[in-house]
């Protein structure tokens, strides 16, 4: 496989999460006042800029609030590591493509697959609906009344 992780660029990793982030101008992550003053980049990744918030007077940054925050692979990793999830690899082929340990990976999915649940809306269902293969716990001997409690709660969340 091509070496995806020279193909990525920081500075271009950086402004899609500034527009996917904030596509009407940045706000504060803590009060969100769009009213913000630029504070310098990170020492460590040059393109990625400092905020003040004008009016909470918090500090924050690109990645501040997000799943790729307090982290210390670069952006480019995971922006690499979501690519190739998305190609259905597994945490070795991706260790293996992006030229990092095992344990690094596993803990890089499953920090964006919470991230991705997290930021899903839970299904809400309405009108009829079919559910197959309901188990009801029928083992409280001499305790009906808590095999028939059961089942109504089953009834009740469908």
């Amino acid at each position: 496989m091509l070496n995806l992780i020279r193909l990525l660029d920081d500075e271009k990793c950086f402004s899609v999460v500034r527009e996917l982030r904030w596509p009407n101008g940045v706000q504060c992550p803590h009060c969100a006042n769009p009213y913000v003053t630029k504070q310098g980049r990170d020492d460590t990744q040059r393109c990625r800029q400092r905020y003040r918030c004008l009016h909470c007077q918090r500090k924050f940054d690109d990645l501040t609030g997000t799943v790729f925050a307090g982290h210390h692979q670069p952006l480019r990793q995971w922006v690499g590591c979501l690519y190739l999830m998305g190609l259905n690899l597994s945490n070795r082929q991706i260790a293996q493509e992006l030229g990092l340990n095992e344990n690094d990976v596993q803990d890089m999915t499953r920090t964006l697959r919470q991230g991705v649940v997290e930021r899903s809306d839970t299904p809400q269902l309405s009108g009829t609906v079919e559910i197959d293969e309901v188990y009801i716990v029928a083992g409280h001997k001499g305790q009906s009344q808590l095999v028939k409690k059961t089942a109504e709660l089953l009834v009740d969340d469908a």
